[in-house]
């Protein structure tokens, strides 16, 4: 699948996710089938029978796999919103869904948009680890464990609420340093320099060395502050500056290769934007 995007027609997939993220996220809608006499389970097996009967219907391979993801992302975006309208212990998670499903759904479409030539399957990064997948089911099940014994952990809207800013703030970054290092960046650490690499030192790339995992950082950490789970939280900050201290250093390995002298007066001026990461070290 990593080649998707070379055989169709310049920005198809990003047009496909979009329709069909949204698609999923008219779930917002089923309040209304609710209130026209069907029960809430059998709606909503309905509804999901009927998106996928749908999207089969409409795509083939490899277009489907686009869809059914989208589709997926969006889905759990509308049950999110629900979520977080309702009058339960649960709402806070549900602005945790929305959170979650927006970012990987936005690292499909900002590729898709700003960097094709690099778009596979994988740019959901839906699939990116399994200590990532293992990390969110811990934090699920933290917040249902600490849910049913102690609900009023999970009801500290304020602290939710600076979590929420965290996520916005991580996202918004991690954006917008995607949006400008076009088609430098990628998801994958290159160890190879192509003819179109530059280095980009511009726009939020002047205020940090690596603004899109400063973004990453705190969005992650603002995830579980979001659900008020102290003990996620306190993990994944630890886990997090560690990973991003190791990719750090790593990616500058590639960069002070790539371009020399050049990243190196760079990387004199602006820090990485990471709390007490400075990056690789250069003997003199």
């Amino acid at each position: 699948m990593a080649g998707c995007a070379a055989r169709a027609p310049p920005g198809s997939e990003a047009r496909l996710s979009l329709a069909t993220f949204l698609l999923g996220a008219s779930v917002l809608a089923l309040p209304l089938l609710t209130r026209a006499g069907l029960q809430g389970r059998t709606g909503l097996a309905l509804y999901v029978a009927g998106l996928n009967a749908l999207l089969l219907l409409l795509y083939r391979p490899p277009r489907y796999q686009i869809a059914v993801r989208a589709c997926f992302l969006g889905f759990v975006f509308g049950c999110g919103v629900l979520l977080s309208f309702s009058q339960s212990s649960w709402n806070h998670f549900g602005w945790y869904m929305c959170s979650l499903s927006l970012f990987h759904y936005s690292e499909y479409l900002v590729t898709a948009v700003n960097n094709p030539k690099s778009l596979s399957l994988d740019s959901f990064l839906l699939n990116h680890s399994v200590e990532y997948t293992v990390a969110a089911l811990s934090s699920w099940i933290e917040f249902t464990l600490e849910n049913i014994f102690w609900p009023e952990l999970k009801q500290i809207t304020w602290l939710s609420a600076t979590g929420l800013l965290m996520v916005v703030f991580g996202e918004c970054l991690r954006k917008a340093a995607m949006f400008t290092a076009g088609s430098n960046f990628n998801h994958v650490v290159q160890n190879e320099k192509s003819d179109t690499h530059t280095l980009v030192t511009s726009g939020v790339y002047a205020w940090f060395r690596h603004p899109s995992y400063v973004g990453w950082f705190y969005w992650s950490i603002g995830t579980q502050v979001v659900l008020c789970n102290p003990i996620c939280g306190v993990s994944y900050a630890l886990t997090v500056w560690r990973f991003f201290r190791d990719r750090t250093e790593e990616e500058e390995i590639s960069l002070i290769h790539f371009f020399g002298d050049e990243y190196l007066e760079y990387k004199k001026r602006v820090p990485t934007g990471l709390p007490f990461i400075k990056g690789v070290k250069v003997e003199l």
